[in-house]
């Protein structure tokens, strides 16, 4: 049976969005074109290897003479987006493996978004004979303009940064209640 693709060409918004507190936050992507939403859930870690992928890929793209002037260099202004994430949010599913490339044929941004399966989990040091990934149920499939792109970034590493601030000397996140710094000896700080 074929997967179910969720698929946006381009999307009427496409943004990173979180639900929760500061430390206990849960971290989702969300897409939408006219009524129709869509919401994959994903982790802090991945939101940042996602962002900075993006935006190495628009300068690699920025850098070539048939694109240069396609691309913009900052996010433009009209384009960003700090509105919150759409109601209601339901978790289409959670986010395992993602794939991004440049479609020359159209100028867009490809993300592709599949779900996180047990099967695909590679365990260091397996062979790569032995690596066999499942076919997915479903793919959230993103194709957007280099602007947008470029607006998905600015917004994605806004949502990180906005979370619990790090410590100065260890650069861990410091809770509300503060935390244990391994510079500090194992002292508790309190302020960052």
């Amino acid at each position: 049976m074929p997967p179910v693709v969720h698929r946006f060409d381009p999307p009427d918004r496409f943004v990173v969005g979180t639900v929760g507190e500061p430390g206990s936050r849960a971290f989702f992507l969300q897409a939408r074109s006219g009524a129709r939403l869509v919401t994959v859930g994903l982790e802090k870690q991945q939101v940042i290897a996602l962002a900075e992928r993006v935006d190495e890929l628009l300068d690699e793209v920025m850098e070539t003479e048939q694109h240069s002037d396609l691309v913009p260099a900052i996010a433009p202004v009209d384009l960003r987006d700090d509105a919150p994430l759409e109601q209601p949010i339901e978790e289409e599913f959670r986010a395992g493996t993602m794939t991004l490339s440049w479609d020359p044929s159209d100028d867009r941004v490809v993300v592709e978004v599949f779900p996180f399966t047990e099967e695909a989990v590679i365990t260091p040091g397996q062979p790569e004979e032995e690596i066999d990934e499942p076919e997915p149920d479903e793919i959230f499939l993103v194709r957007m303009a280099a602007g947008t792109a470029r607006a998905f970034v600015h917004r994605a590493l806004a949502v990180v940064e906005a979370g619990r601030p790090s410590c100065p000397f260890c650069a861990q996140p410091i809770d509300p209640d503060g935390h244990l710094c391994v510079r500090a000896n194992g002292f508790r700080r309190r302020d960052p």
